[in-house]
């Protein structure tokens, strides 16, 4: 076992507050897109782990710019390099899975975009010690655990963080932003309305499992106007999930915090290197990482339908015209919100159960998609990009509907169907 540096608490919290809010104009844009994967010719039946790791074998040797991963359970995953621009972002995701998509078929295998699996239940495939250990505490909790690792897939947009100062795009406002304007998103992109088959009662059932999962690692840090000082102490005060280990599981004591961990060095001193991965453990809706990971929609259907969200997203951050209106449009959603944390405020549930049946929620993803349109030109968005936006738009947003809305549609549509056949015999 090499030799592990020891470390203060004072100088784990100055590296915690020096890292999670780089500062600077936005100039930078990712994505990370996850999809179900699935049989192509039946999607109901669960793909066999020994037919999943020879997939991944052969996309890992396809010449990507993103990188490919695998959830636990066997969600495949691609995280874009940060790109300078919406545009040279949306270019190489595109390019990856022009390369991704045929290797699936190849293989007969499918990529689906929903935000939670609508077929069977939730099975892991992979079986690392992070995932033995991440399974097991989150058992403690329930079976929202299984279903949060296992069967949820989301489209994550990573944004600068923007100034240190005030303004628009500074980014106490931007960390304000993100937690009211991800509630709307939430609602104008849920897309998981089913499990196993049946309604769930919520147009983004993902986003509920989420909100059932341990709150000290998945309930974001109190608003304020220090967001530096809030993230250092939810941090420090989370209870660690696992200690890794070389030769062994990655179990750890029940209850321990990481800023206990510190302070007791039982059973072994934490290093710098073990705060790090301890973030990676935390699953707040807002993950400020230098930039903001904003994790709260839904994996969206079709080839291109990751593209809607990335592009509102960017356009709502990353132009200081549409991020002034946008602060404008959502900041009295605070009132909704409450003072409890999201995702578990009256805001957040109810963006998950009625999404843009709901009237403020409609009224202010109106008005922010409006916004994202105006913006998307000044940021050499491509006419077919705008297109894509201002057809969900119009399909969606201005109707106050969702993507769910469609698979309830189509549900209960069938469901009559059977109840008509059915009483003709």
């Amino acid at each position: 076992m090499p030799v592990r540096p020891a470390v203060t608490e004072a100088e784990l919290e100055a590296h915690l507050r020096g890292i999670c809010f780089k500062t600077g104009p936005p100039r930078r844009i990712g994505v990370e897109i996850e999809w179900l994967v699935h049989d192509a010719r039946n999607p109901r039946c669960p793909v066999d782990p020994a037919r999943l790791r020879s997939a991944v074998t052969t996309l890992r040797a396809l010449p990507l710019r993103s990188l490919l991963t695998f959830e636990p359970g066997g969600q495949l995953e691609l995280s874009s390099p940060a790109a300078t621009s919406l545009t040279g972002c949306i270019e190489a995701v595109t390019a990856d899975l022009a390369l991704v998509r045929p290797a699936m078929r190849a293989m007969g295998l499918g990529m689906a975009g929903h935000g939670h699996n609508p077929w069977h239940r939730p099975q892991r495939v992979l079986t690392e010690p992070r995932y033995d250990a991440m399974e097991a505490y989150f058992d403690r909790w329930g079976s929202a655990g299984r279903s949060m690792m296992c069967a949820t897939a989301s489209v994550q947009v990573c944004v600068d963080a923007g100034y240190e100062e005030p303004g628009p795009l500074g980014h106490g406002r931007r960390w304000l932003l993100a937690h009211l304007l991800g509630a709307v998103l939430a609602a104008a992109f849920a897309n998981s309305p089913t499990s196993e088959g049946c309604p769930t009662g919520y147009r983004t059932t993902r986003q509920v499992v989420w909100s059932q999962l341990d709150p000290a690692r998945t309930l974001a840090p109190p608003q304020g106007p220090d967001p530096r000082t809030a993230w250092v102490r939810y941090v420090m005060d989370a209870p660690v999930m696992c200690l890794r280990s070389e030769d062994g599981p990655w179990d750890a004591p029940e209850g321990l915090t990481f800023r206990e961990w510190v302070r007791t060095g039982v059973p072994r001193p934490p290093t710098q290197e073990d705060l790090d991965y301890h973030v990676t453990t935390l699953f707040p809706p807002v993950r400020p990482r230098g930039h903001l990971e904003l994790r709260m929609i839904d994996a969206q259907s079709g080839e291109a339908g990751w593209i809607v969200p990335l592009a509102v997203t960017a356009a709502l951050f990353d132009d200081p015209e549409a991020t002034e209106s946008a602060y404008r449009i959502v900041k009295p959603l605070a009132e909704t919100a409450g003072s409890r944390p999201a995702p578990r405020n009256p805001l957040w549930r109810r963006a998950a159960r009625g999404a843009l049946t709901d009237p403020e929620l409609h009224a202010a993803a109106v008005a922010c998609f409006a916004a994202a349109q105006e913006a998307l030109p000044r940021l050499g968005a491509s006419a077919e990009v705008c297109a894509a936006v201002a057809e969900f738009t119009a399909r969606y947003v201005a109707r106050g509907r969702c993507p769910a809305d469609d698979h309830l549609d189509a549900l209960y549509a069938m469901e009559g169907d059977l109840t008509v056949g059915k009483d003709s015999q």
